[in-house]
């Protein structure tokens, strides 16, 4: 066995191990108590996001539970939530109200298709094409995002709203510096609901926010024709949900990995997303991705590392709302808004904002992070909100570059020579303007190239090379390439003459 492999297996290896979780009463508790914090945080939004998606509200929630509990063996990345999520919700949300709950799970499974080809043919592996900038915008966005998504429960509501939230807040803030034996938004959690009963107090609660399942999900295969005219209805949603999921999933498991400082199977994750939406919809669920809120909630807030948080989150998610219901229907709404608001706040990158860090930092890096959190909060779409980001990266870093390309012009003693070197990378930004570089009229009839220090990465230095010397040779001189390394003289000797 190679050391190569070795050192493969350790660096991905799951620390703490599900095994040494199981071992240690503490490490066990904490791991239980963060699953039902996150069950509990799941409820409301899971009901949110099936409104959005124009569906019933057991859709969003059967969908939470299984693709919780299924990622919780399959996923790569241990401790990350997966369960049904807004990106996902605003992507599908035309399917139902205008083709039928049918063509809707239809495409979610479709989705799932997709999610596990593309993660089998490695996709996950573009993740390493987003530079720090764009994480840094997606981590900000997102932080206002759930931030801001908790507005609706707290305008046109009952003004003892606030200190309950208030309260969730403080206890959360005082919690930890007393004991992290247990989860600060469990007690926090616990206690407002508490106040809320002890007082007989009208706000808001979960169970106003739709009717709760009774029961367990049952098999739900969906009454579509298999035609080519079914698939191109579904096909377009379905490619949107897998993108926005997977980019979602994976940029929230390198989030998870900085934060616990270890390393997640990406590919896996990949293809697991996709079999946990595959699932969702056989059983009647709205499908989904990583969860940020749930997941920070999970590994920052509680300290979950293992698959059992993941897993116990799913199952509690199940209890709460089919066995303890009618209890889970009097949490009050405040009780979660405080757990996502410190949420959002915790996820912050505060040192990315502050004075000394902006001044300090390259104001084209500045630029692509404040880039991604408008793109994110203009579409309310994380997945543009990146990708926008990543392009916008890629044009300053290509302009950049582009200017890093000098010519150096020498004429030997005899003066029958003129030697030209050129030093930098050579693509079509910095090789466009190759061609003006040069004496053509003034130049001795001999010229020589140097192309040492340089790099030919694509056709349009070959054309422009080509074209420089078509240029000389107009005026009856000749040109000499040299230098080149041996894979810019195969790019040059395969394209070379064939651009006329």
């Amino acid at each position: 066995m190679s050391a190569t492999t070795v050192d493969d297996r350790a660096r991905y290896r799951a620390n703490p191990s599900v095994l040494t979780a199981l071992k240690n009463p503490r490490m066990l508790t904490r791991e239980v108590l963060a699953g039902l914090v996150v069950g509990l945080a799941l409820i409301p939004e899971a009901i949110a996001f099936s409104v959005i998606a124009g569906v019933d509200p057991k859709v969003g929630l059967f969908s939470s539970f299984i693709m919780a509990v299924s990622i919780a063996f399959l996923g790569g990345r241990p401790a990350m939530v997966t369960a049904a999520t807004g990106a996902v919700a605003l992507v599908i949300a035309p399917v139902a109200p205008t083709y039928g709950l049918d063509y809707f799970i239809a495409t979610v499974i479709l989705a799932g298709v997709f999610q596990v080809i593309l993660g089998v043919l490695g996709v996950a592996k573009l993740m390493r094409f987003i530079p720090r900038s764009v994480m840094v915008g997606f981590v900000n966005a997102l932080a206002i995002f759930v931030f801001s998504s908790q507005f609706p429960q707290l305008i046109d509501v009952p003004w003892l709203v606030y200190p309950l939230v208030a309260l969730g807040i403080v206890v959360m803030v005082v919690m930890p510096k007393i004991t992290k034996v247990v989860p600060a938004p469990l007690v926090s959690v616990v206690i407002v609901t508490g106040v809320v009963l002890a007082f007989a107090i009208t706000v808001p609660t979960v169970g106003d926010q739709g009717e709760l399942p009774r029961s367990l999900p049952s098999l739900f295969i969906p009454n579509v024709p298999f035609t080519w005219e079914t698939f191109s209805i579904i096909a377009p949603f379905a490619l949107g949900v897998a993108l926005v999921g997977l980019m979602e999933s994976l940029l929230t498991a390198k989030l998870v990995d900085e934060i616990t400082d270890t390393h997640s199977r990406k590919g896996r994750e990949a293809w697991a997303q996709g079999v946990s939406n595959v699932l969702s919809g056989i059983f009647g669920g709205m499908g989904g991705c990583a969860v940020i809120g749930q997941t920070m909630i999970n590994v920052k807030a509680s300290g979950a590392r293992t698959r059992i948080s993941t897993f116990c989150a799913g199952i509690f998610l199940f209890l709460l709302v089919v066995v303890f219901g009618d209890f889970v229907g009097t949490i009050p709404m405040a009780a979660l808004v405080a757990v996502m608001i410190m949420v959002a706040i915790g996820a912050f990158d505060w040192h990315s904002v502050r004075p000394s860090t902006l001044k300090r930092m390259p104001k084209s890096e500045t630029f692509v992070m404040v880039a991604t959190v408008v793109l994110v909060l203009l579409t309310h779409n994380l997945a543009v909100g990146v990708v926008g980001g990543v392009l916008v990266a890629s044009v300053l870093f290509v302009r950049r570059v582009a200017h890093f390309v000098t010519v150096t012009r020498t004429v030997s003693d005899a003066g029958d020579a003129a030697t030209y070197v050129v030093e930098g990378e050579l693509f079509f930004a910095s090789s466009n303007d190759l061609t003006t570089l040069f004496s053509y009229s003034d130049d001795p009839e001999r010229v020589v190239i140097d192309l040492s220090g340089s790099h030919v990465w694509d056709a349009s230095t070959v054309a422009a090379l080509d074209a420089i010397e078509t240029k000389y040779a107009a005026v009856g001189k000749r040109v000499e390439i040299v230098g080149m390394n041996v894979t810019s003289g195969r790019m040059h000797g395969r394209l070379t003459g064939g651009f006329e």
